[in-house]
């Protein structure tokens, strides 16, 4: 059998690529700046969601201080691929965070990605090819300055009205300002401060800014009742990880500054999914509102009775609220957030007399600019 110069030479390639492919691809990971001395940890990802979450790596390499050889990942399949490496400035072999989960270490993404919130998969990620070969280099960063990482904006608070010939729904534009630091955190209309840090949970003070119910010349139903003021709510609550990157909080906050009285408690499960540069996080909540805040919102006193709006004093209610919240990385250092939710009313707050919607809409939008 007769067989061309060409036609061997194509064949020893052939050979040679499908030994490659086999064998699997490699990515090497240096870092630009490595420290004097401690242990450099590597962490590759193929899952997004993981990888904004900071969790379960798909492997992980140690690199030694001071420079040399780089780390080196191999056996790989062909696909997409982020890299994180830390400086393990303790040792323990885990990147360390501080209460709001914000790592605590010197850190570096691939591609010398560098954001403003939770890691961009997208934006980190590098393709490997069938036994091919990736350079990764990374520049150790500290996240946080002595001030902590601000950012400004604008932003508005949205929500409907299930009163009785209340078509409106009220808007309360507001400055989006931001604020994450070692144990406090802002977010528009919502704060929280770390208390206490146990391995597996966390004790938080938090604080947010609640829209008025309704203004009496929202609906003649409403006429004579008075305009139900916004205020500030706060207390306490436990946050906790938990499997599939379920994140769980348990939480009661009061009214402070008594223009309500009462309060609401709340359980939420939320999870976290990432698409390109956009992270969104759909939620389930539990909710409860004592006697005080229902009767307040949903209420009729006797002095506001009249023919056609029955004096009503529901006791404590629970609804459940399903939400969404959107976040899309734009530039870096921008934000676009989107939270919206909807509160399904319980049949207390159902059967009062001013009120002819089951569900409320709850929506907040903010664009903002980190320093």
């Amino acid at each position: 059998m007769y067989f061309s110069r060409q036609g061997w030479l194509a064949g020893c390639a052939a050979w040679l690529l499908a030994g490659a492919a086999a064998r699997g691809g490699t990515v090497d990971v240096r870092v630009e700046n490595p420290p004097p001395s401690g242990v450099v940890v590597a962490w590759l990802f193929d899952d997004p969601d993981a990888f904004a979450d900071l969790r379960d790596p798909l492997r992980t390499r140690l690199l030694p201080p001071e420079g040399g050889m780089p780390a080196r990942f191999e056996g790989l399949a062909p696909g997409t691929y982020a890299v994180l490496v830390f400086h393990d400035v303790n040792g323990n072999r885990a990147l360390d965070q501080n209460f709001m989960g914000i790592p605590r270490e010197p850190l570096g993404f691939s591609r010398r990605y560098w954001g403003r919130g939770a890691p961009v998969f997208a934006a980190a990620s590098v393709d490997l090819e069938p036994g091919g070969q990736v350079p990764v280099d990374v520049e150790l960063k500290e996240i946080f300055g002595r001030k902590g990482l601000i950012g400004v904006g604008l932003g508005a608070i949205v929500q409907s009205s299930p009163y009785r010939g209340a078509d409106s729904v009220r808007v309360q534009p507001i400055p989006a300002i931001t604020y994450i630091g070692e144990r406090i955190q802002l977010l528009g209309p919502v704060a929280q401060a770390g208390l206490i840090h146990w391995p597996k949970i966390r004790l938080a003070a938090t604080a947010r800014y609640r829209l008025g119910a309704y203004d009496e010349d929202d609906s003649r139903y409403l006429e004579g009742m008075g305009d139900r003021k916004d205020s500030l709510f706060a207390g306490l609550a436990l946050q906790a990880p938990l499997a599939w990157g379920l994140r769980m909080s348990a939480g009661y906050e009061h009214d402070v500054l008594d223009r309500v009285g009462g309060g609401f408690g709340r359980l939420r499960l939320r999870r976290g999914f990432q698409f390109g540069r956009v992270s969104i996080a759909p939620s389930a909540a539990i909710n409860g509102l004592t006697a005080e805040l229902a009767r307040h919102e949903y209420g009729v006193r006797p002095a506001e009775a009249r023919d056609d709006r029955a004096e009503y004093r529901p006791d404590g209610a629970v609804n459940l609220e399903l939400g969404l919240g959107v976040s899309a990385e734009w530039r870096e250092a921008w934000r676009v957030i989107l939270n919206a939710s909807v509160e399904f009313l319980s049949k207390e707050l159902r059967d009062s007399p001013i009120v002819d919607e089951g569900e409320v809409f709850h929506g907040f939008f903010a664009v903002n600019y980190t320093f």
